[in-house]
């Protein structure tokens, strides 16, 4: 089995400009527990093992603050480091303690595209909760924006060691471990946020879910339904602040002798978005919130 340097996408940070509302929505709403509170910023859990999977800034404008992964071992800082700087990142901050309360060692880089990526080596971990069959366990994937598909995917296989798992006509999906994909690129005319996925135990989380955020006032923006590449069943959903979330569950799960398949594998019949023929055509306001969050400066 390939040893993958990055071992998990572990959180990410969100700009949000009303705090109140967006805690409120994640804790009370979506199934998030608040876990620490510093320098302004709330840190959310979900039942895993993770410190926080999201951390909620105050901020002028919805905006992606950065997106944080998780090292196997602290010598791999180093070699990151040094490829990503040599695929066109920047370093923002060296290997240093983390004073923020998921501790460990984190460093800092801003990606080609302009986002913030942070890798974290032994930070703290929760002891999991008992399985609850409608709430988070942990992020599933991010899909980020692109307007180079093919080099963002490049540079996360050729800096931090990712492995291209499919490709389909507008989206590149690169893993980290054996789930399928833990970071989707898509083609867009903008850089920024796509939305973020949340992992929930079974397809019956996924559709509790997709009832409690109903019966809170958030219709289902997209789904359900079962995605091809990664054969995830999901829902979409806009927060507060117009961030698209995603409640997703059974992940496909590969290995070494997993075929990447192409956009000529990847193709729907007319009028069908998923494997199932049951979700409708995206809607016009979702495919724009979709576009509407860029990368903090």
């Amino acid at each position: 089995m390939t040893r993958f340097p990055v071992t998990a996408l572990r959180s990410v940070d969100l700009g949000t400009p009303d705090l109140a509302r967006s805690e409120a929505f994640y804790r009370q709403t979506w199934g998030l527990e608040r876990v620490a509170d510093a320098d302004g910023v709330v840190y959310l859990r979900a039942t895993g093992s993770d410190h926080h999977v999201v951390a909620l800034h105050p901020s002028k404008r919805t905006e992606l603050k950065a997106v944080t992964f998780r090292l196997a071992d602290i010598s791999d800082f180093d070699a990151i480091g040094r490829n990503a700087i040599h695929e066109g990142a920047t370093l923002l901050s060296a290997p240093a303690p983390n004073t923020a309360p998921d501790g460990g060692v984190m460093m800092s880089l801003r990606g080609p595209e302009g986002g913030v990526l942070r890798f974290v080596h032994d930070d703290i971990r929760h002891d999991a909760k008992p399985r609850q069959s409608e709430l988070p366990e942990r992020l599933a994937h991010v899909n980020l924006n692109s307007t180079d598909v093919d080099r963002s995917a490049a540079f996360y296989e050729k800096a931090l060691g990712f492995k291209l798992t499919d490709r389909s006509a507008a989206m590149a999906f690169v893993r980290c471990n054996s789930d399928h994909h833990a970071v989707v690129i898509a083609a867009a005319k903008v850089d920024g946020l796509n939305h973020v996925a949340f992992l929930m135990p079974t397809w019956e989380g996924v559709m509790r879910g997709a009832g409690r955020m109903i019966d809170a006032g958030y219709p289902i923006a997209w789904g359900v339904g079962r995605h091809g590449p990664g054969d995830n069943v999901f829902a979409y959903f806009i927060d507060p602040q117009g961030t698209v979330i995603e409640y997703t569950a059974e992940v496909l799960q590969v290995d070494d002798d997993y075929v990447v398949r192409g956009p000529e594998h990847w193709v729907w019949p007319p009028g069908r978005t998923d494997q199932w023929g049951i979700a409708p055509p995206k809607a016009d306001h979702v495919k724009a919130a979709q576009l509407a969050v860029g990368y903090a400066a």
